[in-house]
């Protein structure tokens, strides 16, 4: 086991790393084995990432570089040599950060997984009728894309709910669209026709004026009315309000008209699949090339284990050369539990474990070995049952000579760990020492921070229940018609594998039925150099405020981002001179001091303190400084979710994975709700983080709210007063309510959940 001020041994063809100084590490020197399973972890901020990620893929990628020449390196992303003495014997590395994936309305997981431009090919080469150019399979090619709506699967229509008032009458303007009030000559016209009573509410017309007023006349007729000019009335042909308005307002370039703008428009219409393409983009020729009965699109919705089986039928010599390409991107995501996807489905739609099981798949395509894999938080997102499938996929890796270095909070993984090297033994200024270096073996006969393993203990006296939150027949995406009776005012976690629903049930049917309910999702918050803790929780207005206040100043010249900026470095605190070829070097701005302010800015206090001296205040420290109610509030949640050791002015992209998390969580709990729904609030945390923050729900449910967990972690889990879960399986094989009870209840069932929870019980 290694301690602080142990001599690092050095064993053959390590890993060496000497002297580490980025963020908050300590001059730390260490030792790490190749070809071996190695999991870093400690609580979130520990220095973890520094380590990993700041240091030996940064260093690793920026060498790679250098094996460039110099006109190449040029077009290339820069990397700075990290803050260290010594850094050898490093590899290639491949790295699968916990950045959620980047992703628009158009990429799918077969774009993604670089598998649809072989499908496409595959259906040029052998589909019939044939599609020569595989380039024609895109809805954004000239002859791939549907005439209808040039390829974008959606056209705009009027959506009449919004263009009508049904319960008004055409004089009283039933018509929400100005053009076709009785403020314009047209709406003026149905009112004296004499086609329709303009005096009854839409609802209340005969079904013959009804019809004729929306849709017009059946087709092949045609219906006149007068329309009174100043030469007397002529008759005008009446096409129906919805034919009207497509015709006059959505296909027709509506920058030509005066009166009316796109956003007019766009405010009582609404985006429909396109009924010629059905959503797809493409042209009726494209549609019509097959493969064994089957088109383009058809493959695009075959879930991934039915379009294992389709590939298999082609027997065609050409096509059995691409199918041998496309096959292992298709067994590499089947292997990861997720058979049930679609090459088609879009990739903002997956759930944070399916897509951080896509981007895994993704980057273990490589057929190269003695590279260095990078995991952050693999696990993020995964249920039990599926983290014990990833195990599996590491053991390949290292299985294949090369070398895993994870970082990881879950015990399950830490348990197969080769070495395991903890970081510690607090977060930020308290943490950056290696705090042990050693086997599992030894890990468990410390007294780390990390709880190795530790046996669940189940909530035996759940709060009483008396009122639900009660959503019937639900039916979106995979859910098969259930009816869930939600438990209010107590803690409930609704788990079950990816894909088993629980999103659908929980962040779109509930939100819904319940749309007062403050919904947490996964999505990352914006990070920048620019945003600081201060400012992303709000507080840093009424900082600059009673700043202003007290000096008599603008509250700009307190902002190192408008007035009070430094004039050398505008605000960024450093300068990165110009260095051509060479590689970027940042140092510390000489007239700030690294301060980011104007000298200006530094001269006014308030209570002693100018505002950088504020901002290097700890989340802590702060509380006893500032009087301010508005302030304490805010800094009190930051203390509740475990972030009391991170600074005022501590920048967003400084801060880990796990701070991340916990800093989104404190921005939406400083919000008064009654009902708050959280998606898989554990994710990057630490065990004691967890602890932590279940002492915060817990309170929040004590103070009479409702709080839903969508969880995975069984910690939450066991802790719960009340549990749903979905499977049994993920797509069509879930959808469906497999338990609801309690945990004590839970350890007696016969679930996926169930058994993982039995098995922690007994360890």
């Amino acid at each position: 086991m290694l301690r602080k001020g142990d001599i690092v041994t050095e064993r053959k063809d390590d890993i060496i790393l000497r002297g580490l100084r980025e963020n908050n590490l300590k001059q730390i020197d260490l030792n790490i084995p190749k070809e071996k399973i190695v999991v870093f972890t400690g609580l979130s901020g520990s220095g973890k990432s520094s380590i990993v990620f700041d240091t030996i893929a940064m260093e690793s990628k920026r060498q790679m570089m250098l094996n460039y020449p110099h006109y190449i390196r040029n077009q290339m992303p820069r990397y700075e040599r990290p803050l260290a003495t010594l850094m050898q014997h490093l590899t290639q590395v491949i790295v699968v950060e916990q950045k959620p994936v980047q992703s628009h309305s158009r990429s799918t997981v077969g774009t993604y997984m670089d598998v649809q431009p072989l499908i496409r090919l595959l259906f040029s080469r052998i589909g019939t009728p044939p599609v020569h150019s595989a380039t024609d399979f895109l809805p954004q090619s000239a002859f791939g894309k549907c005439p209808n709506c040039h390829g974008y699967g959606e056209v705009i229509n009027p959506d009449v709910h919004k263009l009508i008032d049904f319960d008004k009458s055409l004089r009283d303007y039933a018509i929400q669209f100005k053009p076709l009030s009785p403020s314009g000559w047209q709406g003026r016209w149905m009112i004296t026709g004499g086609l329709f009573d303009p005096n009854l509410p839409i609802k209340d017309l005969p079904k013959e004026q009804y019809d004729l007023l929306i849709y017009g006349p059946p087709k092949g007729d045609k219906v006149y009315a007068p329309f009174h000019t100043k030469n007397g009335p002529q008759d005008h042909e009446w096409d129906g309000l919805l034919p009207r308005f497509r015709r006059l307002y959505i296909n027709r370039d509506i920058s030509t008209l005066k009166q009316v703008s796109e956003e007019d428009v766009l405010n009582v219409s609404k985006l429909s699949p396109c009924f010629t393409c059905e959503g797809s983009g493409l042209a009726p020729d494209v549609l019509a090339c097959k493969i064994n009965g089957l088109n383009i699109v058809a493959y695009n919705q075959l879930e991934l284990t039915d379009l294992k089986m389709e590939l298999r039928k082609i027997t065609d010599s050409l096509g059995t050369s691409l199918v041998t390409q496309i096959k292992p991107h298709i067994e590499r995501l089947i292997d990861m539990g997720l058979g049930y996807l679609s090459i088609g489905r879009t990739m903002n739609t997956l759930s944070g474990g399916e897509a951080q099981r896509v981007k895994i798949a993704h980057h273990l395509g490589s057929s190269l070995n003695n590279v260095t894999y990078i995991f952050d938080e693999p696990t993020a997102g995964l249920h039990p049952e599926e983290i014990n499938q990833f195990i599996h996929i590491l053991k390949e890796l290292r299985n294949q000579h090369n070398s895993v270095l994870v970082i990881e909070h879950d015990e399950s993984v830490i348990q197969i760990a080769d070495e395991v090297i903890e970081i510690g033994p607090g977060a930020g200024v308290h943490g950056g020492e290696v705090i042990y270096q050693g086997t599992v073996e030894h890990f468990k006969n410390t007294m780390s921070s990390t709880t190795l393993l530790n046996k669940l203990t189940l909530n035996d006296a759940p709060r009483k229940i008396n009122n639900y939150f009660t959503m019937k027949e639900v039916n979106n995406n995979n859910l098969k018609n259930i009816t869930v009776k939600v438990p209010a005012n107590v803690l409930v976690s609704v788990c079950g594998v990816s894909g088993s629903g629980k999103s659908s049930l929980m962040l779109e049917a509930f939100k819904e039925e319940y749309p007062n309910a403050i919904v947490v999702g996964q999505g990352s918050i914006g990070i920048s150099s620019r945003s600081t803790l201060a400012t992303y929780m709000g507080i840093m207005d009424r900082v600059r405020s009673i700043f202003a206040k007290k000096t008599k100043q603008p509250a700009g010249l307190f902002s190192f981002n408008s007035l009070g900026k430094c004039p050398v470095c505008k605000g960024k605190g450093v300068i990165t001179p110009d260095v051509a070829f060479a590689d970027p070097i940042t140092t510390t701005c000489e007239s700030c001091e690294g301060t980011k302010y104007s000298q200006e800015a530094l001269s006014y206090t308030f209570s002693g303190k100018n505002i950088v001296e504020i901002l290097r205040l700890t989340i802590e420290e702060a509380i006893d400084f500032f009087q301010d109610d508005t302030i304490t509030k805010k800094i009190m949640t930051l203390q509740d979710v475990g972030l009391g050791y991170l600074t005022f002015g501590q920048t967003t992209s400084s801060l880990s994975g796990g701070e991340l998390q916990r800093l989104k969580l404190a921005s939406y709990l400083q919000e008064e709700g009654q009902i708050y729904v959280l998606d898989e609030p554990s994710l990057g945390l630490h065990g004691q983080d967890n602890a932590r923050l279940l002492n915060v729900f817990q309170r929040i449910v004590d103070k009479g709210n409702s709080v839903i967990l969508i969880e995975h972690n069984l910690h939450f889990i066991r802790a719960s007063d009340w549990i749903i879960e979905l499977g049994p399986g993920s797509g069509k094989l879930g959808g469906t309510v497999v338990f609801e009870g309690t945990p004590k209840d839970m350890a007696q069932a016969n679930t996926l959940t169930a058994k993982w929870l039995r098995l922690r019980m007994d360890e």
